[in-house]
């Protein structure tokens, strides 16, 4: 999510252009802007700032966000793919408890900070290598499909660093 002041620049920005005869200010120059974005997810980054830094520094914590409408999406589109009945559940599963899990239905009430115990139904357990496991799951007959751009598209590994992309992507590479 980007610093509440991006938003702020472009609010000045729209109403230097579109009111410039003087008319009353109104936000984005009386244009509607769409944001999208989930307070559970990305923060603004900023460098050396503190918790409420960071906090004071989202859109939320701006003029602007009185004039804001929350919309909230309510159907998981994920679980409108053509999944086997056991896939769509197990899918339907994990969505509910990463909701939860953001929405701080899953920890005791804590300060902000809480460890969560990932359910071992979440796991890939089946073997020793994390790596061969989790590439295993997600393209199963790499071999076979790594040609096929659909079977590519329909899949993702996402990944906290950039080390650990390496890791797996080093990974692929020496199996193929």
């Amino acid at each position: 999510m980007a610093n509440k002041f991006c938003f702020e620049a472009l609010d000045r920005s729209l109403n230097d252009i579109i009111n410039n005869d003087g008319d009353s200010i109104s936000p984005f120059g009386g244009r509607v802007i769409v944001f999208g974005g989930d307070f559970r997810q990305t923060l603004p980054v900023i460098p050396g700032g503190s918790r409420s830094d960071i906090v004071n520094a989202t859109i939320n914590s701006s003029y602007l966000w009185d004039d804001c409408q929350v919309l909230s999406l309510t159907k998981n589109m994920r679980l409108q793919n053509n999944l086997d009945m056991t896939s769509a559940t197990e899918l339907k599963e994990f969505s509910k408890w990463i909701l939860d899990v953001g929405d701080g239905k899953i920890s005791e009430p804590n300060d902000g900070y809480a460890e969560i115990k990932i359910p071992d139904e979440f796991l890939i357990k089946e073997s020793d290598d994390p790596v061969d496991a989790i590439v295993r799951s997600t393209y199963p007959n790499l071999l076979e499909q790594y040609q096929n751009e659909e079977f590519l598209k329909s899949r993702v590994v996402l990944a906290s660093t950039i080390e650990i992309v390496d890791k797996i992507n080093d990974y692929v590479l020496s199996t193929l």
